[in-house]
């Protein structure tokens, strides 16, 4: 089945095959997801993020490279939190409709849009590497911890311009990899990271089309490398968790912005059990 099979108005149709890789492997990647057309509505608004013009508040609009403190003409990854709270008319748009649907084929029902986020990497920006991390790092652990976050390819994606990247088999650890703030604490920068050692683990560069997604759990490694081209690299994220989780989250005051109060931020991270060093 070809890419236009497979949208289907607020639909898109996993396979089988599509659904055990997610099983098996972490994540997996679903070509077009969104055609062309249904993509220029989307550049108009990222442009507008990028370029300020919807008013984005305090730690939200941020470089995920760097710390808060830097100038934002000199961001290396631009990172927009919550862009649907900021710009309420994106709320309940096509790629949020179609990835609810592929969210509630991969990981089941009961699922619910929890967070999303922009990811702009400029041209040239050599420095504008994501760090290896595991999402559920960022969170606390419940008792149903599915999550199922939506990758979108709003340029191409490649090794040269920092495509998305994979540890494979790492989901299946026992136990999450020891993470530390990038720089720091958590005051400084909301980046976390781990360590990743590319002669004995496996990577998998993911190179999609713009249109495709890739979509994977909450415990697989993941990171992305600096942007090596003359274009820039843009994504566009949403991700959902199991309805149960995004309540407990919300009862604790866990919104995903990175304005959150800081002692929030700091139970997030007690709570979250990690292996020592």
């Amino acid at each position: 089945m070809n890419s236009p099979e497979r949208r289907q108005g607020d639909q898109y149709l996993v396979s089988e095959a599509e659904k055990g890789t997610f099983r098996r492997e972490g994540w997996v990647h679903l070509r077009g997801v969104l055609s062309e057309a249904e993509l220029a509505a989307i550049d108009e608004v990222y442009g507008r993020f990028l370029r300020r013009e919807i008013k984005v508040p305090g730690k939200d609009f941020c470089d995920m490279a760097g710390d808060y403190g830097r100038d934002p003409s000199d961001f290396s990854i631009v990172n927009v939190m919550l862009p649907r709270k900021y710009f309420p008319e994106w709320q309940g748009n096509l790629y949020e409709r179609r990835a609810a649907s592929i969210a509630a084929q991969l990981a089941g029902p009961g699922m619910k849009l929890d967070y999303d986020q922009l990811i702009a990497k400029g041209p040239g920006k050599r420095d504008a590497v994501f760090h290896w991390h595991q999402d559920l790092a960022y969170w606390f652990e419940t008792d149903d911890a599915r999550t199922a976050t939506c990758w979108l390819a709003v340029d191409r994606s490649t090794r040269a311009n920092g495509c998305m990247r994979f540890v494979k088999g790492s989901h299946r650890e026992p136990s999450l990899r020891p993470h530390h703030p990038l720089h720091g604490d958590r005051d400084q920068s909301h980046t976390l990271l781990t360590t990743v050692d590319e002669t004995l683990d496996t990577i998998i560069d993911a190179e999609i089309a713009r249109g495709d997604i890739t979509v994977h759990n909450e415990r697989i490694c993941h990171g992305s490398g600096g942007n090596f081209s003359s274009g820039w690299r843009r994504a566009y994220i949403v991700a959902f968790r199991s309805e149960s989780t995004v309540a407990e989250e919300r009862r604790r005051g866990f919104t995903h912005s990175h304005n959150d109060a800081p002692e929030v931020i700091d139970s997030v991270a007690a709570l979250t059990p990690r292996p020592s060093p």
